[in-house]
């Protein structure tokens, strides 16, 4: 088969809803949401190898660590495995005080049973009851009809009640999910609902969980938007609801869904970290809380270790984080391209000079740093690489402040390199190929043994002792300042005749152990321009070889 040049044909575009005056267009996200991971529990039943105990409870520390205050942590009727864990975490005191489990489990007597006994002993406790309303399901799945998906919901309802009233010794909390919401028809979503709260009776101190999933994604996230603002609109007893999202990202919008709905009206947000789930995944939490954060909301989780998260995270899922995942990531705060890093580099040094908090760095919309990562790798080179990342890796690995147009000259060396090597280049790779290129003295033809200086009425008179060509050899120079009699000292001894366009200098340490930085830019008679460094804990020694590394270059 091939794709069909008419997909109409075979696929109809998602009805719009009927929803007049809608108001989340308007709206702005100011507070967290109620976060619930179901990573334990969604993310759990995606897996190949589903987690064991020692990862589940390895992943269940984490989010508490986190700071979820809601955690479904599995689905006790699947099995003795399931229901063990469980209840072992109650049993066990593993369980915050002020964190609630919470248990999902279809809508039937004898598995909604097990789940209450699953977590008996517990402070507090959320038991999740789902049953599919939309028509597809309906027709193909169930074979029913409407009245009869209504009642499977009541008979959850009622089971929710009793077995509540069977363990007396927990503060329980329900949820209902009239599963694939987002393809079902709003006003039977709306009815199933209704008809679970008559039967269980919420008030505003204790409200139902309604959870509105996205069960697949199949609209845009604007649509789903309007799906929950119509839904909160139109529920009866709206007060004595938290409205929850449960969104997939089948369209590769599931972040977006779940903003959107917020701003729809919901009250909470479902997902996983680094969006693990069936198909193509559950909403990122990570990504939803970190959105808020760098929009200056605080988002009452804490990511300040991403690496640790993403560690854990892999480990327990067996699963990599894709290295281009927003904000955890391995690149998403490297930069290859030569106009990225000089943004970047730019951006850093801005920031140094200003009076306040606010970030402003361009291509980072988020500071690396309050997430644990370190400015080291923010800026990374190969072959696509420009001045400005080199000149990056450079001050950040070995202190360097390369002048501009010596960054300029330097990076063609990179590029070569990169070139030859065909990968990304390392700082140690840079400092080798600035070392051969400007430092190192062997098999140079100019090379620093000793020096002196004297002066003569306004003039300095350079006397060292340099190795050229391989031999030995005492040389002086006559000149208006040190540069200048170094200068004439090599003009004189054979080597190219120069003048000075720039020059600077920086110190890089601090205390004993500071050393000092020359740079200098020369141009020989033909008007070619050559660049040298030179290190050393004298200043003027520092000059004296930044002028023999130009000479070098010639």
């Amino acid at each position: 088969m091939t794709m069909l040049r008419d997909p109409s044909v075979k696929y109809s575009a998602f009805p719009q809803v009927p929803l007049a005056n809608r108001e989340w267009p308007g709206r702005v996200t100011t507070s967290a949401p109620i976060w619930l991971s179901t990573d334990m529990r969604d993310g759990n039943q995606s897996l190949i190898d589903p987690m064991d105990a020692e990862k589940k409870a390895r992943f269940f520390d984490l989010l508490v660590k986190c700071g979820f205050k809601e955690i479904e942590v599995g689905f006790p009727s699947a099995g003795a495995t399931e229901f063990d864990f469980i209840s072992g975490l109650v049993k066990n005191g593993r369980i915050p005080d002020d964190v609630t489990p919470q248990v999902l489990t279809q809508s039937r007597a004898d598995l909604i049973r097990t789940s209450f006994d699953s977590l008996a002993g517990a402070k507090t406790a959320i038991v999740h009851v789902y049953n599919a309303v939309s028509p597809a399901w309906r027709k193909i799945v169930f074979g029913m009809e409407m009245d009869e998906i209504k009642g499977i919901a009541i008979e959850g309802a009622k089971q929710l009640r009793d077995n509540a009233a069977r363990l007396p010794g927990t503060d329980w909390r329900f949820e209902y999910s009239p599963e694939t919401f987002s393809t079902a028809e709003l006003d039977f979503s709306i009815a199933c609902c209704e008809a679970v709260m008559d039967i269980l009776q919420p008030t505003t101190d204790k409200p139902i969980i309604l959870n509105l999933p996205a069960t697949v994604e199949a609209s845009t996230a604007n649509i789903y938007a309007d799906q929950i603002e119509y839904f909160c609109k139109n529920l009866p007893n709206r007060d004595r609801a938290i409205i929850s999202l449960h969104t997939h990202n089948d369209r590769g919008t599931g972040v977006a869904a779940a903003e959107l709905g917020l701003l729809a009206g919901a009250d909470r947000v479902e997902g996983c970290l680094f969006g693990n789930g069936e198909r193509t995944g559950n909403t990122c939490l990570v990504t939803v809380a970190l959105n808020m954060y760098t929009q200056g909301v605080d988002p009452c989780l804490d990511f300040s270790n991403i690496d640790e998260v993403i560690q854990t995270v892999e480990y327990c899922n067996n699963l990599p984080v894709h290295p281009r995942h927003p904000y955890g990531g391995e690149l998403v705060y490297t930069a290859f391209s030569g106009s990225h890093q000089d943004a970047i580099k730019k951006g850093f040094a801005a920031r140094e000079r200003q009076n306040d908090e606010k970030w402003e760095v361009p291509y980072l919309p988020i500071d690396p740093a309050d997430l644990g990562r370190s400015y080291e790798a923010v800026i990374r080179v190969n072959s696509q690489s420009g001045k400005g990342g080199v000149a990056w890796v450079l001050e950040q690995d070995k202190g360097l402040k390369l002048p501009k147009k010596m960054q300029a000259s330097f990076s063609h060396v990179v590029q070569a390199l990169a070139d030859q090597t065909s990968r990304e280049l390392g700082a140690e790779d840079i400092w080798h190929a600035f070392e051969g290129q400007y430092l190192a003295t062997e098999a140079k033809r100019f090379q620093l043994v000793d020096w002196s200086e004297t002066h003569s009425g306004a003039d300095r008179i350079f006397a060292g002792k340099l190795t050229i060509d391989g031999m030995q050899r005492s040389v002086s120079g006559r000149g208006n300042g040190l540069m200048s009699s170094v200068i004439a000292a090599l003009s004189e001894s054979g080597g190219p005749v120069m003048d000075i366009v720039d020059y600077s200098e920086h110190a890089i340490g601090q205390g004993s152990n500071v050393q000092a930085a020359a740079y200098v830019e020369c141009r020989t008679a033909d008007g070619k321009s050559l660049f040298g460094c030179g290190l050393d804990t004298d200043v003027a020694t520092a000059s004296v070889r930044a002028i023999l590394s130009a000479a070098n270059g010639a």
